[in-house]
């Protein structure tokens, strides 16, 4: 595929330089002397990378090496550094990769040599056929036959032009001679980065050691040593392409680890950067330490909440059997914790009565900003039970009625514990009578803590009035 930069100022440049009788002259900048990689949420990487060369003056012809298979041509930008200068004309982008089947493509129509192993000595023997199509099955033409599945092996006398191991990229210049240094930068997919937490709870459950690592993944095609690594938290606005590149299916993980990157503001978004140089080759994933906190104060909630709101109607089925969600929290403050954090997984563990670590739950977070709470969802609650049964409905009037609800709550621990029930509640609503003081959470919720004794268990009445 060719992109053409500056259609009208290329042709111009190119007939002028033809009737001065210049030729096209060529050079190879593969070598990267410094790369950087900037990942960003869904499958986005800007690669940046500083090369230098030594022009020989006129139209050159720059071979910039391998490139990502998943580059996107229409973002490469090509610019001069320090004081050096050139119009760039034309660039390629041939995305035509050598293999079996290209190769066959590349031959239809021209002659090959077919080998065939002898089937008593051995031997290969050769012969000239004419390759006339190369979709699921190569035909060929021989002297006298026509043949489909040919027992032997094709030899191919050249190579195509135009067929590379991997996608390359080059550029059409217009520049002095003499050496210059230029930084090339252009958008992959391929490359792609995500969080995960890892907390361990203390044995009195008041705590915990939290740790964060970020999860590279390349699947660009190609390899990236020694790359000066950013990370951007955040969701930039992007034009969704109407062509959408197939993704390859990822190999066995390999982890590594890398020092604890420095945070800092990158205008809407954050990015963190990492110090040490990084290596993530082709296919490869790696994993590197984003944070390590110790003995982070938590709190823990059994919320006991309504999926949607009642109807307002009279309710003549059974008690509703509910199980509270047990919740975590913890503020993202302090010295350890009180930067931004990455949306992700966390997920965590705990000790049981001999000490041995178990799994507890896990969660997902959204991108977290420094002083945020963050609350953690893990299950439900084994010993916690709960019965909702409505006791009482009286239509006011057309558009108004009342409802009476008790709720049994049931501890079978051996030890206190105190549950938070959240009601939903439709339309404009007013507790007219209850039998523990409530909480009005928003327009549409009202709550109640309700303690409950070890081994034993609490009620909550209350009626609503409704109006629609």
């Amino acid at each position: 595929m060719k992109i053409m930069l500056g259609i009208a100022a290329a042709l111009t440049m190119a007939t002028a330089a033809q009737a001065q009788g210049s030729r096209e002259a060529s050079v190879d900048a593969s070598g990267a002397e410094a790369l950087s990689l900037t990942l960003y949420s869904g499958d986005l990487a800007l690669v940046r990378e500083r090369r230098q060369l030594r022009l020989p003056g006129g139209q050159v012809r720059v071979n910039l090496g391998q490139v990502p298979v998943l580059l996107r041509p229409e973002t490469v930008m090509l610019r001069p550094l320090g004081s050096g200068a050139f119009k760039l004309l034309e660039q390629d982008f041939e995305a035509r990769v050598l293999t079996p089947q290209t190769l066959l493509q590349q031959h239809v129509g021209r002659e090959v040599t077919v080998l065939r192993e002898h089937p008593v000595t051995g031997e290969d023997r050769s012969e000239r056929a004419t390759l006339l199509a190369a979709g699921n099955a190569a035909v060929l033409r021989f002297a006298d036959r026509i043949e489909t599945h040919y027992p032997g092996r094709i030899v191919f006398d050249r190579l195509p032009p135009g067929l590379q191991p991997g996608p390359t990229l080059s550029v059409l210049l217009e520049a002095a001679t003499g050496p210059q240094t230029f930084e090339l930068a252009y958008q992959t997919g391929g490359l792609s980065w995500k969080t995960d937490y890892v907390a361990r709870l203390s044995a009195d459950g008041r705590s915990l050691d939290l740790s964060g690592w970020i999860t590279l993944a390349n699947r660009s095609g190609t390899d990236y040593p020694d790359a000066s690594l950013q990370l951007v938290a955040g969701s930039p606005n992007r034009v969704q392409d109407r062509f959408m590149a197939s993704e390859r299916m990822a190999p066995a993980a390999v982890l590594r680890a890398s020092a604890e990157p420095t945070e800092e503001t990158l205008l809407d978004y954050h990015l963190y950067r990492f110090e040490r140089p990084v290596t993530i080759a082709d296919q490869q994933t790696r994993q590197l330490a984003l944070l390590t906190a110790a003995a982070v104060p938590v709190r823990r909630e059994y919320l006991l909440a309504s999926a949607e709101p009642f109807q307002l109607e009279r309710q003549d089925q059974p008690a509703q059997q509910l199980k509270p969600s047990v919740y975590l929290e913890f503020d993202n403050r302090g010295a350890q914790l009180g930067q931004p954090l990455p949306a992700g997984v966390v997920r965590v563990y705990g000790p049981d009565r001999e000490g041995a670590t178990q799994f507890i739950g896990e969660d997902r977070i959204a991108h977290t900003a420094r002083d945020q709470t963050i609350r953690l969802r893990l299950g439900t609650a084994f010993d916690l039970s709960a019965e909702r049964r409505q006791t009482a409905f009286r239509q006011l009037g057309e558009r108004s009625s009342e409802s009476s609800w008790r709720l049994s709550l049931h501890n079978a621990r051996n030890e206190a514990v105190t549950i938070r029930v959240l009601e939903t509640l439709p339309g404009d609503w007013e507790i007219v009578q209850e039998s523990q003081h409530s909480r009005k959470d928003s327009a549409h919720a009202a709550s109640w803590s309700v303690a409950v004794p070890a081994g034993g268990s609490a009620q909550l009445d209350y009626t609503v009035r409704t109006r629609w």
